[in-house]
C-alpha cells in the first residue's frame, strides 16, 4: 500500500475521478477508490469530507442535500471541475512517466 506522504496531494484529483463517475454521497467516493484501487486505499472521514468541502469552495463540484432515509450531502462534478480533472490527469502522466524512467532505468 502507498505510504500516507506518497497519496498528499492526490486526494482531490482521486474524488474528482470518481465524481466522473457520476453524483455520490461522501461514504460513496470512498467506496468507489476502495474499489478501483481493488481495496489498497480506504480513506476515513477527515479525509474525505474535508477534501470535498475544499473541492466545492474552490467551484469544482457541487453539493446538495438529498434524503432517503437520512440526509446525505450528494457531490457532482462542474464544468470547471471536469477541466481540473483533465488538468490533474495530464499532469498525473507527464509526472509518472518521468518517475517511471528514473527509478526503472538500471544503469551500470
Amino acid at each position: 500500500m502507498a505510504s500516507p506522504d506518497a497519496l498528499r496531494g492526490h486526494v482531490d484529483a482521486m474524488l474528482l475521478a470518481v465524481l466522473a463517475d457520476g453524483p455520490v454521497h461522501g461514504y460513496g467516493a470512498v467506496e468507489r477508490i476502495r474499489a478501483r484501487s481493488d481495496g489498497a486505499l480506504d480513506f476515513p472521514s477527515g479525509t474525505v469530507y474535508p477534501a470535498l468541502k475544499r473541492l466545492e469552495r474552490r467551484g469544482l463540484i457541487e453539493g446538495e442535500w438529498a434524503s432517503s432515509g437520512r440526509s446525505k450531502r450528494v457531490y457532482r462534478l462542474t464544468a470547471a471541475g471536469t477541466a481540473a480533472l483533465a488538468d490533474e490527469r495530464s499532469e498525473w502522466a507527464a509526472t509518472s512517466s518521468m518517475i517511471t524512467r528514473v527509478l526503472g532505468a538500471a544503469h551500470a
